[in-house]
């Protein structure tokens, strides 16, 4: 079982690159989103999931290996095999696709080719437990997000978050706002501490 590649991209092909590692070249299928951030000749290291059946050994190369961890989950989930795993990473990041799915924001799951409305639903439905933590970084802002989507956000925070969003901020941006302002103003701050302090965070 291979892990991870650390070699010399010696080709690149629209939905696949090849890894040269000590003269053995590598095919390793890869999100769009990877393959854009590979150059031929350069040294490169992909993160490896492998899968092996009767006939055939396929490899799929990930620039991250949250970006690999997605791709596993994505796979658990009814109707969803390689490929379209590989085409919701290639439209989304992980941290975009754990913000989709803690808002529930179906259409911006469907954006990725061979999606559609029914599939979308059901990775939200069945994912939604592990976005917090699958969202990188983003885990603090992913679990009130969730909150929001799921209509369990305290009273301050939703208010806070809709007050943003009739300012012309789109829901990620406000959420994104409000939980950086919950972190600096602490559990108990009001509405229009969230909002005075969420507007900050926008201006920067």
């Amino acid at each position: 079982m291979i892990g991870k590649l650390k070699g010399t991209i010696d080709e690149i092909a629209e939905d696949h690159v090849i890894v040269d590692v000590h003269g053995v070249g590598y095919v390793a299928f890869c999100p769009a989103r990877t393959l854009a951030g590979l150059n031929a000749g350069e040294a490169a290291i992909l993160h490896i999931e492998t899968h092996v059946r009767e006939d055939q050994i396929r490899l799929f190369g990930f620039a991250t290996a949250l970006e690999r961890e997605w791709f596993r989950l994505l796979q658990g989930v009814q109707g969803v095999g390689a490929k379209v795993a590989l085409a919701v990473l290639s439209t989304l990041s992980a941290a975009d696709l754990a913000n989709a799915i803690a808002l529930q924001d179906k259409a911006m799951v469907a954006r990725a080719p061979g999606i559609g409305p029914k599939v979308a639903q059901r990775i939200i439905t069945e994912l939604k437990s592990k976005a917090p933590a699958f969202a990188g970084e983003a885990a603090a802002a992913i679990g009130l997000k969730q909150e929001l989507g799921e209509n369990a956000a305290p009273a301050p925070v939703a208010d806070a978050v809709s007050a943003l969003a009739n300012l012309g901020y789109s829901r990620d941006q406000a959420a994104n706002a409000v939980a950086a302002a919950l972190k600096n103003a602490g559990e108990e701050a009001d509405s229009a501490t969230l909002i005075r302090q969420g507007l900050k965070e926008l201006a920067r």
